[in-house]
């Protein structure tokens, strides 16, 4: 649903921004509390915080560290609406090759947040990281509830004595699996809250970075925000979730959507990477403009194109931007042939701009506002249906279709069925036989009518049958059918 507004509502500022614009960092003032799940891996924070927000958002894998950004998403309990947020595992060793910056992460998300549950493995008992999480989480000037994880059943609380020696008061048993203790978990919770004040809605674009494994992605995003928001290495397949950061530049705001890197079909053999990649692929169902990066290093692959041909199927609009242009050894013809072979390899999305960046440096990174805030404002252009329908006659009588059976092709009417895309519909006597290159052709007629030279346009073609079907543009009223005389 593009067209409806995220559930997340957040306020907050930091000036100036790394860019030299007035950037509000909104990710970390929410209006709503915020709620930071915590703990070392694989105890079940990601099915807890599955089961609070009643969403399938996290995912959840036996294998430890599948989390790994923070991610946020909201919920709502005893109508109190409050923000959760995931955390990666915390260890205090490096035996894990990201473990320093899930650490940084966590304790970012500690900061940020109105109260802090600290997540513990029944099955696996107190441990060493355990007992270190509590040392640190003393210190911290806030509420702290401790959640023992995979209790089942009232016969299962007995062990939760064991998590005494924690130094803890008062351990909350539940299975976040099955949702048991989770109820009476909720109502402490929510009444630790600080008063609300009365939300204000914000008009967000949503934008969806997508593009190929370590092509810069979370850099970019990062590089927006003034902050290691989202984890960055040398490693393809750091990012596994879609992760959701909230950010308002020169008074509008966006909400950026960090992606897993999608690889070529047959490369993905692991079932974690396999459902990271389908929930990039799915990100594009709720995002207004997509942004497609390449890594320009390493050229214009075939991958990138099947990556931009998602998008372009989900109706998206579209930004390329061809990072790590500082990598490139440049003269005054490289930007022009790069752009050539973009536009070579993309024929089927010539309405998508490109910049080329650097999310390193910076280089060009402010360009991407005013072009996204351009391809918003033509993706939720809506069409009268008289300017419309000039604008088909006047295409028509350009250049008529060919001949079927010996009879010509005819569009009686079309109307703008939707906006985000805009969308139309023409009624033909025989919408089957419409070359695609003809549907093509009304498509760039309104694009130069219309001056929609930077959204994706769809136009469907129906039958039309009735009292019109003699009916073309030119006639001044439908030829009638002459009727003989019984006898």
């Amino acid at each position: 649903m593009r067209n409806s507004q995220n559930d997340l509502n957040y306020s907050g500022l930091r000036e100036p921004g790394p860019l030299g614009w007035n950037l509000s960092i909104t990710i970390q003032r929410n209006m709503k509390p915020v709620v930071a799940i915590v703990g070392r891996p694989n105890v079940g924070k990601s099915t807890l915080f599955n089961r609070i927000t009643k969403s399938q958002n996290a995912l959840v894998d036996n294998f430890p560290g599948v989390t790994r950004d923070r991610n946020y998403k909201d919920a709502v309990w005893d109508d109190i609406e409050f923000t959760v947020v995931d955390t990666g595992g915390f260890l205090t060793d490096n035996s894990d090759d990201f473990a320093e910056n899930i650490r940084f992460q966590v304790n970012q998300a500690i900061d940020s947040a109105d109260a802090v549950v600290l997540v513990l493995d029944r099955k696996a008992g107190p441990s060493p990281f355990d007992h270190e999480l509590v040392d640190l989480l003393r210190g911290v000037q806030k509420p702290v509830f401790y959640v023992v994880n995979k209790v089942d059943g009232p016969s299962q609380e007995e062990e939760l004595y064991d998590f005494y020696q924690l130094g803890i008061e008062h351990p909350y048993p539940v299975s976040a699996a099955h949702g048991y203790g989770v109820p009476d978990f909720l109502d402490d919770l929510i009444a630790v809250f600080p008063e609300q004040d009365a939300a204000e809605s914000l008009e967000l674009i949503n934008i969806a970075v997508i593009g190929r494994p370590n092509v810069g992605k979370s850099s970019l995003i990062n590089r927006i925000l003034g902050e290691p928001r989202l984890l960055v290495s040398d490693v393809a397949g750091t990012t596994r979730d879609a992760v959701d950061t909230v950010c308002r530049v020169d008074d509008q705001s966006y909400l950026f959507i960090d992606t897993a890197g999608i690889r070529r079909k047959g490369k993905v053999r692991q079932k974690l990477e396999k459902f990271s990649v389908i929930k990039a692929i799915r990100s594009l169902d709720r995002c207004h403009v997509a942004l497609i990066v390449l890594d320009v290093s390493e050229g214009i692959t075939e991958q990138d194109m099947t990556i931009a041909g998602y998008a372009h199927e989900k109706g998206c609009g579209c930004v390329f931007l061809l990072n790590k242009w500082d990598m490139v050894e440049k003269d005054r013809a490289t930007a022009r042939k790069y752009l050539s072979d973009l536009r070579e390899a993309s024929k089927f999305m010539s309405y998508a701009p490109a910049i080329t960046i650097s999310a390193l440096t910076g280089q060009k990174v402010k360009k991407i506002f005013p072009a996204v805030q351009e391809i918003y404002r033509q993706y939720n252009t809506r069409i009268g249906t008289g300017q419309f329908n000039r604008i088909l006659e006047d295409a028509v009588r350009a250049n008529e279709p060919s001949l079927v059976k010996g009879r010509r092709i005819k569009f009686y009417y079309g109307t703008q069925v939707s906006s985000g895309p805009p969308t139309f519909v023409c009624f033909v006597n025989y919408p089957a036989e419409v070359h695609f290159s003809y549907t093509r052709y009304i498509i760039n007629q309104v694009r130069s009518a219309t001056g929609l030279d930077k959204t994706p346009i769809r136009l469907f073609l129906r039958q039309r049958t009735g009292s019109l079907d003699d009916f073309k543009f030119g006639d001044k009223h439908p030829k009638k059918k002459k009727r003989g005389r019984k006898r």
